[in-house]
């Protein structure tokens, strides 16, 4: 991997969802989000489904993409739940939809469950991406296998690490696991601990093209201090 270089580089901001999804997340915050990421030019603004609808107000017309988090952070929503919040979520402007599996019907081995729960939502996304967080510090490398080429078969446009709510966040070796078990239309997101360039320049390499991060200006000005 090249050395890591310091200095703003907006080339980074692409790979960026700028991420609030704190509980005691205020409409001031939300606001200083957006015009961040507008500032910046980065991919989204990915929120809870209650913020969606201002978030998506608020970037409108400024090319970065309002990001709803469905079934969010436990991922034990029932299947109809989580298509009726996606379909809520896109109603209100959302235009792309990050969504928890089912981890413990993964971990129960019931495969095909998991599937249909991520293809009722991107039935309900209509045609909106959506991306597939698996909680990975939760998974054997198995599991994050089988939860890859089920989404991909559910018709998802990203595998995603983790929540941020879990015991741990993305990991190199997760990203590259990840990447090498689906094809090359479905992408990779890294999120929670991409606190740095140094970091984020590892998952890129690792074959991620997107970020789940609070730490985005810090990575596109190239403070790692």
């Amino acid at each position: 991997m090249p050395e890591t270089k310091s200095g703003r580089d907006p080339g980074y901001a692409k790979y960026i969802d700028h991420t609030v999804l704190k509980p005691e997340t205020t409409r001031e915050t939300l606001k200083r989000f957006c015009d961040e990421a507008k500032a910046y030019g980065f991919a989204s603004v990915c929120v809870n489904p209650a913020n969606i609808k201002y978030v998506a107000g608020e970037l409108a017309g400024s090319g970065v993409v309002a990001c709803s988090v469905v079934g969010f952070p436990l991922g034990a929503s029932l299947p109809e739940v989580k298509a009726f919040e996606t379909e809520r979520a896109v109603a209100d402007g959302a235009g792309e939809i990050d969504m928890v599996i089912n981890v413990g019907a993964l971990k129960d081995g019931d495969f095909d469950f998991v599937e249909k729960d991520i293809a009722g939502v991107v039935r309900a996304a209509g045609g909106k991406p959506v991306k597939v967080i698996m909680e990975t510090c939760l998974l054997t490398d198995r599991e994050k296998v089988e939860a890859c080429k089920r989404a991909e078969r559910a018709g998802a446009a990203f595998v995603k690490t983790s929540t941020g709510f879990g015991s741990g966040g993305a990991t190199v070796g997760d990203v590259r696991l990840m990447r090498a078990a689906v094809g090359p239309k479905v992408q990779v997101k890294a999120s929670t601990g991409v606190n740095n360039r140094r970091l984020c320049d590892a998952f890129i390499a690792a074959g991620a093209t997107r970020m789940g991060t609070s730490k985005g200006i810090k990575i596109v000005d190239g403070n790692d201090e």
